[in-house]
């Protein structure tokens, strides 16, 4: 399964939804650039990629902050060559609702959730048109169209990853970049 010979592929996040598409995206061929702040998880998925012989850079980085992001991304384009692919997985899931969500909570999940998306596109974008585009795809959640009682903060950022996927599609789709998002269920 090489489908992705070649490619540079940006995950965010280093465990779950995040740590499959990786270790799938390595599989595929392509060199992975995995930023993620759990530095155990990082340090495992670092290990488990070498062990498979996969060119990676894991890098200890809070997606929510813009010159972390920026520099993890200019790293990555430094070791190899590029980017090609980016798939915005690194999200928080607090519970709560309007009255009973702290601000600096739902500032939180605002950052990671939706600023991670926007902060890879602003810096990740001007590498994928040095390349002739590209693809991406956002992990949105079914929460973001159909949500549940309790957890206000979370589906609030859910749809608003539809909404800027549609926007960066839109936006960028000229320069040859595909953008996308999925909507899984529950997962633990």
């Amino acid at each position: 399964m090489n489908d992705f010979d070649g490619k540079v592929a940006l995950v965010t996040g280093t465990t779950g939804i995040a740590e499959a598409t990786a270790r799938r995206l390595a599989e595929g061929g392509a060199a992975i650039i995995a930023l993620g702040i759990d530095q155990a998880a990082n340090a495992m998925l670092q290990a488990e990629l070498n062990r498979a012989g996969a060119a990676a850079l894991v890098l200890a980085t809070d997606v929510a902050v813009p010159d972390q992001v920026e520099r993890a991304i200019a790293s990555g384009v430094e070791k190899f060559g590029g980017l090609d692919v980016i798939v915005n997985s690194a999200a928080v899931h607090p519970y709560g609702t309007a009255t009973t969500t702290d601000f600096e909570t739902w500032n939180r999940a605002m950052s990671v959730n939706v600023g991670s998306i926007y902060l890879t596109a602003r810096f990740g974008i001007p590498e994928m048109i040095k390349r002739g585009g590209g693809a991406i795809v956002n992990v949105a959640s079914v929460q973001g169209t159909a949500c549940q009682e309790n957890v206000a903060a979370y589906a609030t950022t859910k749809g608003a990853i539809h909404t800027l996927t549609r926007s960066l599609a839109l936006d960028y789709a000229r320069k040859g970049i595909r953008v996308n998002s999925v909507s899984p269920g529950s997962v633990r």
